[in-house]
């Protein structure tokens, strides 16, 4: 009895390690691009974590900034019909999102900024592709910096007295 639980008992350690490895706000991230993606309207199949690689996460006095590079694997579950087990399908699509998230630094962490692109994993190694994510990814990071700080009402207030 004992043999039959055990590869199943090691499965879900592994898939329990890689997301213990991984802070909140990272899977907060990997969630978000799952929702997003999951939302495009040429998705018609569900997707399911791959692997996650190139993480970043860097805080300074304006927020955390969060990079990360999200492998996907088709499932032969569809979207408008999700069911608990759905298997993955290893001849299909594997996008890669690429995901740059900036946090304020509140109690419940709220997005300041946010940048995505997923698409096949061969079409982010273009050059151009690949600069333009780097230029979004910084100006995510800078969010909440300077002169970009977010308004909130009542911070500024002018008035103009009526003519006498």
């Amino acid at each position: 009895r004992v043999s039959l639980w055990l590869p199943l008992a090691l499965a879900v350690a592994a898939v329990a390690a890689v997301a213990a490895g991984q802070s909140p706000l990272q899977r907060r991230v990997v969630r978000d691009v799952l929702e997003y993606f999951h939302g495009r309207s040429n998705v018609h199949f569900l997707f399911k974590e791959r692997d996650v690689d190139g993480v970043i996460e860097r805080e300074d006095p304006s927020g955390t900034f969060v990079q990360l590079r999200l492998g996907l694997a088709q499932t032969a579950c569809r979207k408008r019909a999700p069911q608990r087990h759905c298997r993955v399908l290893e001849s299909r699509r594997k996008p890669i999102c690429l995901a740059c998230y900036k946090f304020d630094t509140s109690d419940v962490p709220k997005v300041l900024d946010k940048y995505h692109n997923c698409g096949p994993s061969h079409h982010l190694a273009a050059k151009e592709i690949r600069q333009r994510d780097e230029a979004e990814c910084r100006a995510v990071e800078e969010a909440g910096k300077g002169g970009d700080t977010l308004y909130l009402p009542g911070m500024f207030a002018f008035s103009r007295g009526l003519p006498a």
